[in-house]
């Protein structure tokens, strides 16, 4: 039986790789599948590639729905999870996500009306959106603290691998013979992935977390043992378990009802719960889907290229992307999640802003070359922070009963600015130009001061002490500088002990 670095590389690689494979190559897929003629012959109704005028801005917003269609529903399927997760345990939510991501891929590539195509393309979503919600948290409680960030921010480079893979794929199929069969194809292989997570997920590890939070706490001592190659009686396992039992007690004092998280007391659970929406919005509206799904139409339509030259071009930018992401690998546990932030959200902005002032030249070649450039240097900056530690980040600052539930709000609200950006970009694209880039420079800008004034480091601590610390800061600045001055304990059960011995002498 597997066990230690053995089951976490398992529990990566056949159930984060696929999960987020799957997020990246179906959010990117359709958006490089526009222009393929069979795909046009196929869905006149949003030709955007032989239409011109109010015809092509009317096709153009249905196409931005279209495609914008499978994060509606990866809104409501991570939604969900606030409801099930707890209920049904990580493992079996998992499944049940990639029975319905893989009904909505048999729906999609076996779409003749463009009605079919769209249901097929939200019950995907709403399978990739259960994924990405409690994916996340599963491995999050599963890891152990010196390996938390990088075993999670895998997620984001998994991402990157879909937005490449995808992008790769349709570039091979557009110069197959005009058949229905190329874009049918393109969208049939992430199929593969569900049943991978199908095949393997009850072969893993339930949470230990999830365990204890059901009573069963013998089981939780055995899969801890398991995932840390332990003995089941071991003082580090029984200290792991003893720390969990204790905080799960502390936070029972009152029962926490989901509408808690919207209240502050002693938990401070509604500043928990904004630092995790804030990140998900800050991760879509700097132009992390602008880039990612619509870069092919960049290339093609703002900057005047060819379509096998832009989708070269393309897949090329998110190759680029999916490489970059072993700096943010790097960087999570070195340089500490604040960090990784704000120097993502600066370098972000600034790219943004040098592709609004690169795109005001038309049909300048210099302009057009400075503008991919500047596409392939955001590329380097994203993966550092909002690839990947946005995902983590939201599992570390919940506390263990709300932790589904405040990852799928926070998930829910990454799809919801998803939908806008996808809706709202072919419109803006052909109506506005550069100066939508502007909206994004802006925000991009915001995240460094507001990470480093609100957001606490997590970085290397057990999730209890990351509770612990909400829980003893007396404001929210207090808990900023908490997260930076207080030593890292390693023993969570004896810092606990001593601070309820402290308690009671008082």
């Amino acid at each position: 039986m597997l066990q230690g670095e053995a089951l976490r590389f398992a529990q990566i690689f056949l159930i984060v790789c696929p999960s987020f494979i799957l997020f990246g190559y179906n959010q990117s897929g359709v958006g490089g599948l526009t222009d393929f003629p069979s795909w046009i012959r196929q869905f006149p109704e949003i030709d955007t590639v032989n239409t011109t005028g109010a015809q092509k801005s009317h096709n153009s917003t249905v196409q931005g729905a279209v495609v914008a269609s499978y994060t509606i529903g990866a809104l409501f399927g991570s939604l969900i999870c606030t409801w099930i997760g707890d209920i049904l345990g990580r493992r079996r939510t998992i499944f049940i996500a990639a029975c319905i991501a893989l009904v909505g891929q048999v729906l999609e590539c076996t779409a003749f009306s463009l009605a079919q195509f769209t249901v097929g393309r939200v019950i995907l979503g709403g399978g990739v959106g259960m994924l990405s919600a409690t994916v996340p948290v599963w491995q999050s409680e599963c890891s152990p603290a010196d390996k938390r960030g990088r075993n999670v921010v895998l997620t984001g480079m998994f991402i990157a691998l879909g937005f490449a893979s995808t992008q790769w794929i349709n570039f091979g199929f557009f110069h197959m013979e005009d058949k229905s069969a190329s874009w049918r194809a393109s969208l049939a292989i992430p199929a593969l992935f569900s049943f991978v997570i199908m095949g393997s997920i009850f072969f893993l590890p339930e949470s230990p977390r999830w365990l204890v939070l059901k009573n069963r706490s013998d089981t939780a001592q055995q899969t801890l043992a398991r995932l840390r190659a332990k003995e089941v009686v071991s003082p580090e396992v029984m200290h792991e378990l003893r720390g969990i039992e204790i905080s799960l007690e502390e936070s029972s004092g009152h029962t926490m009802a989901l509408k808690d998280i919207f209240t502050m007391g002693e938990e401070k659970l509604f500043y928990r719960f904004l630092l995790c929406v804030m990140l998900q919005f800050f991760q879509q509206m700097t132009g992390g889907t602008l880039i990612s799904v619509y870069i092919p139409i960049i290339f093609e339509d703002n900057l005047h290229l060819g379509a096998s030259l832009a989708k070269v071009l393309a897949a090329c930018a998110l190759t680029w992307k999916f490489i970059c992401c072993f700096v943010g690998f790097y960087a999570v546990d070195r340089i500490g999640r604040r960090a990784a932030f704000m120097i993502s959200g600066g370098g972000m902005a600034m790219c943004m802003l040098a592709l609004a002032v690169s795109n005001s030249f038309s049909n300048n070649h210099v302009a057009s070359i400075i503008s991919a450039l500047f596409i392939f240097i955001y590329n380097f900056f994203l993966p550092i922070g909002f690839l990947g530690a946005n995902f983590v980040y939201p599992a570390e600052v919940a506390p263990v009963r709300l932790r589904v539930a405040m990852q799928s709000f926070s998930i829910a609200n990454q799809w919801l600015w998803m939908f806008v950006v996808a809706m709202i970009t072919p419109t803006a694209i052909a109506n506005i130009g550069y100066q939508y880039y502007i909206v994004y420079a802006v925000i991009g800008a915001v995240i460094p001061p507001v990470v480093y004034l609100f957001y606490p480091e997590t970085m290397n601590r057990s999730l209890e002490e990351v509770n612990q610390i909400f829980h003893d800061a007396p404001s929210i600045i207090s808990a900023v500088k908490m997260s930076k001055q207080r030593p890292i304990e390693r023993d969570v059960f004896a810092a606990i002990e001593r601070k309820k011995m402290v308690e009671e002498i008082e």
